[in-house]
Formats: structure tokens, sequence, C-alpha cells
């Protein structure tokens, strides 16, 4: 693909049937029961966003994605990784923008907004070291900062959710922007921070506000602000849910020895209705997520001391409901609108692979079992870096009908994209 890309005919998205892949596109298939394309071939190196967020345009033409510029170590403060456009229909891809503001496991959370002429990442200030979005045009090279920063931009295109991106790294490594040491603001252990938690951005104008900070949560749901051994409080994921009526936001305290825990707070978009919905220590729980409808949560929890489970809960933390359960709770899990789960898994979580490949599974909650749809490399990441490691990620795109995800080939991370059009004729 040179040049700028062209408009698409449609813009028909979650009304469309998804376009054909182009030919040029390798077929991968291995041992699974769908086609599976790798779309990356000749770009080494690249990873898409996270397993909550397509990186495939509204109209289904086109895929964003980050290539790091290297895979053997971690990003030091600087370091420059680039955004990829591929043309899923006419085939090929065009490097649109070069970026600092990235790292290792989500990139530089390339993600679009309402309509293909919306690109959305992050960047760097490397004279201040401040991180911001980025609109991007990829139609007409149009390039816009933004005064706030990407996360995830909302189902209807119109603002982008976001916590500090560099307070991040205080916690786990991987998902924020990289800058140096003292750059990274640090919390205080006896005083939750006023200036500290989900910043939403306007699209159309880029200016950015504190919808919520730490300190509020504090206040308004009777969260600890501190306690013997407790430490800082800082914040990690933001999610929107599907009718962008509701946020989930991940806080998490670190105490001391690098002891964690983690809350799962969520709220009104307006940040009104405070709600602390779930708390777990690591091996408690992972990876919570919104329902297909928006209106409960689904994640890895172990309840009952037993193993981990999917779970259900109502976003105040009720109800909280163990889902198919002879299907071990793993990966990174999300709600197809069937209510069916289409989830990952890890190397080492007792999952089993096959030639030292992962499943990509689908949990039929009502059969209670599950389907191995496709397997995929992976990579726990060198020894002591765990921060490189390279987990599936598996995105429905608009359609419900496809799904993105990483993977290993040849060595190399690529991108690839599953169709799940005949399968979920029989399935869903």
């Amino acid at each position: 693909m040179s040049g700028p890309p062209s408009p698409p005919r449609s813009s028909a998205g979650s009304a469309a049937l998804p376009p054909r892949i182009h030919r040029s596109f390798p077929l991968a298939n291995d041992a699974g029961t769908v086609p599976v394309w790798c779309v990356t071939p000749d770009v080494k190196g690249c990873i898409h966003r996270f397993y909550d967020t397509s990186p495939i345009s509204p109209s289904g033409r086109y895929l964003a994605v980050t290539r790091l510029p290297f895979e053997d170590r971690l990003p030091s403060p600087g370091d420059v990784a680039d955004i990829v456009v591929v043309d899923l229909v006419e085939g090929g891809h065009r490097i649109v923008a070069r970026t600092r503001g990235w790292d290792s496991q989500l990139g530089a959370q390339a993600q679009w907004g309402s309509e293909d002429a919306a690109l959305y990442y992050n960047d760097v200030d490397p004279g201040r070291w401040t991180p911001f979005g980025v609109r991007f045009n990829v139609f007409t090279g149009e390039s816009r900062p933004l005064k706030g920063t990407v996360y995830m931009v909302a189902p209807d295109g119109r603002s982008v959710a976001s916590p500090c991106l560099r307070r991040m790294s205080r916690t786990q490594r991987g998902y924020g922007v990289v800058v140096p040491d003292e750059h990274v603001p640090e919390n205080r252990a006896d005083r939750p921070a006023e200036d500290d938690g989900i910043t939403i951005t306007d699209a159309a104008t880029g200016r950015a506000r504190l919808l919520v900070s730490l300190a509020e949560i504090v206040r308004e749901t009777g969260l600890p602000a501190a306690g013997p051994g407790e430490g800082a409080l800082y914040g990690f994921h933001v999610k929107w849910n599907s009718r962008g009526d509701r946020l989930m936001y991940v806080v998490r305290r670190l105490g001391e020895k690098g002891r964690l825990a983690s809350h799962l707070v969520t709220m009104n978009a307006d940040g009104s209705g405070l709600r602390v919905a779930a708390t777990w220590q690591p091996g408690q729980g992972n990876h919570p997520n919104w329902s297909a409808d928006g209106k409960a949560i689904l994640m890895n929890r172990n309840p009952a001391g037993d193993r981990m489970h999917f779970v259900t809960f109502k976003p105040d933390g009720s109800d909280l409901r163990i889902v198919a359960d002879r299907c071990a709770g793993s990966g990174h899990p999300t709600e197809h609108p069937s209510g069916n789960i289409l989830t990952d898994a890890y190397l080492w979580d007792g999952i089993p692979v096959k030639d030292g490949k992962v499943p990509l599974r689908w949990i039929d909650p009502v059969a209670n079992r599950e389907t191995a749809i496709a397997y995929v490399g992976a990579d726990a990441g060198p020894d002591g870096l765990a921060d490189l490691r390279l987990d599936p990620h598996p995105a429905w795109d608009r359609t419900f009908r496809r799904i993105t995800f990483n993977g290993i080939l040849d060595g190399e991370r690529r991108v690839f994209v599953a169709d799940l059009s005949e399968f979920l004729r029989g399935k869903a």
C-alpha cells in the first residue's frame, strides 16, 4: 500500500458483512476450525492493542498495529516505534506515524474512533517527557495532538478515557508509556492523589479533564486510603462498556515488598455512582471485562479458593455467578452477544497446548464445554523479562464475526485475523 489509503466505499461497519480478506495475505490455519490469515506477513514485530477493542476500522477495511523496533529488550525512554495501517481489502501496509509513546504489551494503544478517518494513538514529548494522544486522519495525513492520552475510545467516538500512562509502570510495565523515572509521578501512601485518576478527552476539541480522582474514589466508596503495611493507590486499566454509559477502572495498591492488591471500581460515564465491584490479590482474579450488553462484568476469578473460574457479576459486585464451571478460567475473556465466551490461554496456566501453541478457546456456558477454534504461537518472554511476553489478546471486530489476535510465526511477532462466520452459524 503506497501513499494514503483510499476512503472505503461504505462505512456500514457493524451493519454489514465484513469485507473479503485480500488474497495476498497467507492462510495460516493450524489445527483449528476457522480460517486464519496472517495480516502482517511483511511487517515483523507487530502487535495489536488489547482484547477489549478491535484494531479493525469501523468499515472493516483497515487494521492498525504498533510495530516494535526490537523484541529482545524492554523499551527505553525515547525509543521510537511505528504505527502501521494494513489494508485488508486491497492488501499491503503503510507506516503512517512514528511514536515514542508506547510500551511492550499494548504498543501505542492504536485504535479507531467511530469512522475510518479517525485513528488514535499515543506519543511523548521528549523535551518535557509528557505523553499525549494523537488523532490521525489516514486519508489526508492530518495529525492533531490531544491534551489527554489514549487508553480507550468511547463506542460513539466522541471521548477518550485514560489512566495516567506514566504512573502505570509503578505497578506493572508494558501498558503505558516509557519516560525517565524522575518524570514518573509517585503517589503518596498516606493520602490518595487528587490529581491522578481517569482523564476524559473530548475527541472533537482535544480538551481533557479529570473525570474522577483516586481521592474521590476513596471518599465515595469507602475504599481504605491506607492501612498498616499498605502503600499508594495507582490506576491501571480503564474500559468503556459497549453502551458508552459506564466505565470500569482497575485501581491497584502497591504495598510493601511489591505486594499488590487490585480493586475494580465502576461508575457512570459522568463519574457518578462509584462502586467497588471486586477486590483480589494476585492469583485470585484477573482480566475483568464488560459483558457484551454492557450491563455486567466478566472476569477470571477464584471465589471458592479452589481454582480460577469464569464469573459474572453486576457493576456493584452483587449477583456473582460462576459460568461454565467445567472450563478453567484463563486468558483474556470477552463475551459474544450470544452469551458464549472467547478467550485465549497462557503457556504456563495448565490449559493444554499443542506443539508449544496456545488455543483460542470458545466457551459454551449452556453446554458447559469448550472448543479450540485455533492454535497460535505465544511467548512467555525471556527469563526475568515477563513484560516482553506475547499474549494473543483475541479481540472481536464490530460485526462480531472476525477476531484479531497476536501470535508468533517463524520466530517473529505477527498479527492474525480469523473469520468465525461459518463457525458461528452452527454455534452461536
